[in-house]
């Protein structure tokens, strides 16, 4: 475990990434707008929100402020996106909630392979982060913009009062 994290900030990082993974993934896959939807998003928000402290807190990577402290204040916007217009009923509330909170779970895969690729010995840390994350990325863009327009239906119909 020391290997993976180096103190008490990397131990949370580390245990909440995980944490996040399995609420994100449930959250996407599982059927909207019921409790259990609403349970686990708040327990995918919690993770995320201490996965996203931790990260400010980690600087041995760069001896300081780097990428990837700018990537977890980006994480706490799609977060933020997806979750304050659901928790305030918004005005168009579902396509933010759904663009953010669907962007926040593809940050999170993006990071996780960046993280597995960057172990891999012998392979250049920078641009197999680059790499990771870009190709990630660029499937949850695709998969979003074919599928948006159901999942924003299907909100629309099967969403508890």
């Amino acid at each position: 475990m020391r290997a993976l994290a180096h103190d008490f900030s990397g131990v949370v990082h580390l245990v909440t990434a995980l944490l996040a993974l399995g609420f994100g993934t449930l959250v996407l896959a599982r059927e909207k707008g019921t409790r259990l939807h609403r349970i686990t998003g708040y327990m995918y928000l919690g993770s995320m929100s201490a996965l996203n402290g931790t990260a400010l807190l980690i600087y041995r990577l760069f001896d300081g402020w780097g990428p990837f402290h700018y990537a977890a204040l980006l994480s706490m916007a799609t977060l933020l996106m997806g979750f304050l217009p659901a928790f305030f009923r918004m005005r168009n509330w579902i396509r933010w909630h759904v663009a953010g909170m669907y962007y926040s779970v593809i940050g999170l895969y993006a990071a996780f392979v960046s993280e597995i690729v960057t172990r891999i010995p012998g392979l250049p840390f920078g641009l197999m982060t680059a790499l990771g994350s870009t190709i990630v990325m660029m499937i949850g863009v695709i998969l979003f913009n074919k599928f948006q327009k159901a999942w924003l239906q299907h909100e629309v119909v099967n969403r508890e009062p």
